[in-house]
C-alpha cells in the first residue's frame, strides 16, 4: 500500500494548500512507494509565520531546561524507533540498511550531544566587557538527499539547542524521515511552531525560505551552484548563512603507506553511499613507485564489493535517481573521451530489482585538468592521478575550486601531518576516511562553503554575538 506523508506545520500534519503531491521513488526499484504533499510558497510562509510567532511570543529561547528535555526525549524516541526509521531511509534513499540504522542512532547521539549545549554562553573579557551569545531567531534549514536524516539533524539540533525556531526543507527525493522527525519532536514535547518540516521544489520552497525577510538565518547543504543562489537570495535582508557545498577531495597515498589499509580506505572513500557524499575521495593520488602494486590490490578489492538493494545490506546500493545515474554515465563518457584509462566498471548494472545501479568505476592515468578530476560527479567514479614528488601531490590536491576534505596515508604520522597542513581543506584525515565527530567542526574552504557545522563551532553559527560594556 502506498503511504502518504503530509507537511508538518505548526505542530500538526497538513496538506499543501494547493493539494499537490509528488511520488517518492525507491532507487532500488525505480518505482514509487509513497507520496508526499508538495509545498508551495504559501505553505512555506505558513511555516515561517509559525516559527516567527513561536520565537517572538513564547519563552522558547529562554527556557533552557525545556530545550534540554526535548532534545534528550527526541533521542530516546529515535533509538526506540531505529529499525522503522532505518527501513524508511533505505527505501527512500537506497543506502545499505546497516548504514541507515547506524545513522539513525548517530542522529540520536547528536541530539543528545546538543542537549548538553543548551546553556547560555557568555565570555567575561575584563571588568567592563562581557560577550553574550543570543539565538538568531527563525532558521531555515535546507538539506540534501544523500544522508537525509543525518543532514536534517545537523541543522535541527544546533538550531534548537541555541534557542532558535526552525523550518526544515528536505530534498523532494528523500523527504520521509525528515517529515517524521517533526512528529518525533512533537512527541518529545516540542511547542507548536518551533519545528516545521515542509517538502517541495527547491526553486519554490527553498527560494521562499532563503529570501524571506522573516527568516534570520539559512543553513544550506547541497551543490555549490545552488548554494550560490541561496546566498544571493539571503542577501535580501543580509541574513546569516552557513553553506556546506561541493567537494572534489584528494586522497593522497605516500610511498611508505601501509598498502592494505590504504586500499581498503580508498575504496571506502569513494564507494561509500555509492560515492554520493560531498567528502568522497574521488581523486586518488598515487606515487609512481607504488602505483602498479597499489592498483593491483585496488582492482582486486573493488571486484569483491557486493552491490544490490539496500534492504539486503550490500556494500553498495543504487544511486538516488535516473537523473543521477545518467549524470554518472555522462562523466564516465567524459573520462573516456578525455583520454583516461577505464580499468574497472563504467556501465549501468541491470539488476533483478530494476532501479538505478552504476558499476563502481575506476579510471587510471587521469590528468589533473580532466573533467572527471575537476568537477564533482557525486557518484561511484574514481579518478587515479599519478604524481612524482610530494610538492606535485600538494599542487594537484589544491588544484580545484573546492576545499572540503582530503586524506593522507603514511606510516609516518608526523610526516603525514606536515603534508596535511599544506592541503587547503576544512577536514583532513590521516590513515582513515569519512570521520565526522559530532564535537569537531565540519566545513570547507573556497567554493566548498561558508561557516562550520558540528560541535561548539557549529552551535555558534546559530547565535548572535552581543558585547555588553559597563562604564
Amino acid at each position: 500500500m502506498t503511504m502518504h506523508y503530509k507537511l508538518w506545520i505548526d505542530g500538526k500534519w497538513a496538506e499543501a494548500e494547493s493539494e499537490g503531491r509528488f511520488s517518492v521513488i525507491n532507487p532500488a526499484t525505480g518505482e514509487g512507494f509513497a507520496t508526499a504533499a508538495s509545498a508551495e510558497r504559501a505553505d512555506a510562509r505558513r511555516a515561517i509565520d509559525a516559527a516567527r510567532d513561536a520565537f517572538d511570543n513564547t519563552d522558547w529561547s529562554f527556557n533552557t531546561p525545556l530545550r534540554t528535555r526535548i532534545l534528550q526525549k527526541a533521542a530516546e524516541i529515535l533509538r526506540n524507533d531505529a529499525d522503522s526509521f532505518a527501513r524508511l531511509e533505505t527505501l527512500d534513499n537506497g543506502m545499505p540498511i546497516g548504514w541507515a540504522k547506524r545513522f539513525v542512532l548517530d542522529t540520536a547521539d547528536f541530539f543528545e550531544y546538543f542537549a548538553g549545549l543548551t546553556r547560555p554562553l557568555e565570555e567575561k573579557l575584563d571588568e567592563q566587557s562581557t560577550v553574550f551569545y543570543e539565538p538568531v531567531g527563525v532558521v531555515a534549514g535546507i538539506v540534501p538527499w544523500n544522508l537525509p536524516l543525518k543532514m536534517a539533524s545537523w541543522k535541527v539540533a544546533p538550531a534548537l539547542a541555541a534557542g532558535n525556531t526552525i523550518v526544515l526543507k528536505p530534498s523532494s527525493q528523500t523527504p520521509l524521515t525528515a517529515l517524521k522527525l517533526g512528529e518525533v519532536f512533537h512527541r518529545a514535547g516540542c511547542p507548536d511552531g518551533v519545528l516545521s518540516v515542509i517538502a517541495g521544489p527547491g526553486s519554490v520552497v527553498g527560494a521562499e525560505l532563503a529570501g524571506s525577510r522573516k527568516v534570520d538565518k539559512v543553513a544550506f547543504t547541497g551543490g555549490t551552484e545552488t548554494g550560490k543562489e541561496v546566498m544571493r537570495l539571503a542577501s535580501a535582508n543580509l541574513k546569516k548563512i552557513t553553506l556546506e557545498c561541493g567537494g572534489k577531495s584528494a586522497n593522497i597515498v605516500l610511498e611508505d603507506a601501509e598498502i592494505a589499509k590504504a586500499v581498503k580506505g580508498s575504496l571506502f572513500a569513494i564507494f561509500f553511499n555509492s560515492g554520493q557524499v560531498c567528502t568522497a575521495g574521488s581523486r586518488l593520488l598515487l606515487p609512481e613507485r607504488i602505483h602498479d602494486r597499489f592498483m593491483e590490490h585496488l582492482i582486486a578489492g573493488v571486484k569483491k564489493l557486493r552491490i544490490g538493494d539496500g534492504l539486503t545490506d550490500p556494500d553498495m546500493g543504487p544511486v538516488i535517481s535516473a537523473e543521477q545515474m545518467e549524470k554518472d554515465l555522462k562523466y564516465i563518457r567524459y573520462g573516456i573521451e578525455d583520454g583516461a584509462k577505464l580499468v574497472f566498471g563504467g556501465k549501468r548494472l541491470d539488476m533483478d530489482t530494476g532501479g538505478f545501479f552504476v558499476e563502481p568505476t575506476i579510471f587510471d592515468g587521469v590528468a589533473p585538468e580532466m573533467r572527471i578530476a575537476q568537477e564533482e560527479i557525486f557518484g561511484p567514479v574514481l579518478s587515479v592521478i599519478g604524481y612524482g614528488d610530494e610538492d606535485e601531490a600538494i599542487e594537484i590536491a589544491n588544484g580545484t575550486r573546492y576545499g572540503l576534505a582530503g586524506a593522507v596515508w603514511s606510516k609516518d604520522v608526523s610526516h603525514a601531518k606536515r603534508i596535511a597542513s599544506r592541503i587547503a581543506a576544512g577536514t583532513v584525515w590521516i590513515n582513515m576516511y569519512h570521520g565526522a565527530p559530532r564535537y569537531a567542526p565540519f566545513g570547507g574552504y573556497r567554493e566548498s562553503g561558508i561557516g562550520r557545522e558540528l560541535g561548539l563551532h557549529g552551535l555558534r553559527e546559530y547565535l548572535e554575538v552581543k558585547h555588553l560594556m559597563v562604564g
